[in-house]
């Protein structure tokens, strides 16, 4: 069955949402992520995505404590990604008993370390590729790059990693509906789960990513605002999942 991730993102010790990615287009939805982790599981939440948005931005993790927070407080898996850059960050992690990490931005920049990382921590790194036009971005999706977002998982797909968290930038945070042919493209191009992010908003959306056989889908502003329950999305998942 597809996986539904409830979205924490975290900035300043926060729990909020942006819009496209913007930092100047921020709304905060808790003062207290830890607490909006229990309500997504008393909610029927089986895992959470988790993201350092100051750490992504400034390339080192800033949000440590909500971190440890999240992961104290709940007893799902949880990913977190956002300015995992070093070996030390990765043992303090996972040491905190997160379940795995998402790594974007290092992983473009120095192919060759993520390599050498995934073989060290099998199974327990994701690799995040977040795009514009089907193009890679960084650095808190800040930066544009001319790789091909699907070339540069193909490359990096033959390691040992978990999953592939593939997010469109365009449709992350506006209520709009996923980029379904992107996501499908991204799915057919590797042979490893692929989790998709950006713009899922409706029953109906969680319920075509399911049909194109999506490993899961990360949603955000949709529950926070009321729009769709993690239990209707579940249910979409259950019934839609490809078998």
């Amino acid at each position: 069955m597809m996986q539904i991730w409830p979205a924490i993102d975290l900035r300043g010790g926060k729990c909020v949402r942006l819009q496209q990615g913007d930092y100047d287009r921020q709304t905060v939805f808790s003062d207290d992520p830890a607490s909006m982790a229990r309500h997504w599981v008393e909610q029927g939440a089986e895992c959470l995505h988790v993201v350092d948005l100051d750490g992504a931005l400034h390339g080192h993790v800033e949000n440590r404590a909500s971190i440890e927070a999240i992961v104290r407080a709940v007893s799902v898996p949880c990913e977190v990604g956002g300015g995992i850059r070093d070996l030390a960050t990765i043992d303090d992690l996972l040491g905190l008993g997160v379940a795995r990490l998402i790594i974007g931005t290092k992983a473009l920049k120095e192919p060759d370390w993520f390599r050498e990382v995934c073989r060290k921590y099998p199974g327990r790194l994701v690799l995040g590729i977040d795009a514009r036009k089907g193009r890679v971005a960084t650095d808190g999706w800040q930066k544009a790059s001319e790789v091909s977002a699907t070339r540069f998982a193909h490359d990096l797909a033959q390691e040992p990693i978990a999953a592939i968290v593939y997010t469109d930038i365009a449709t992350d945070g506006m209520m709009a509906g996923p980029n379904l042919e992107a996501m499908d493209e991204m799915r057919r191009a590797v042979d490893v789960p692929v989790i998709a992010s950006g713009g899922v908003t409706t029953a109906t959306d969680v319920a075509q990513l399911a049909q194109l056989g999506m490993a899961g889908c990360i949603i955000g502003r949709t529950l926070y605002e009321g729009r769709l329950t993690i239990h209707d999305a579940l249910c979409m998942a259950r019934e839609y999942s490809l078998r």
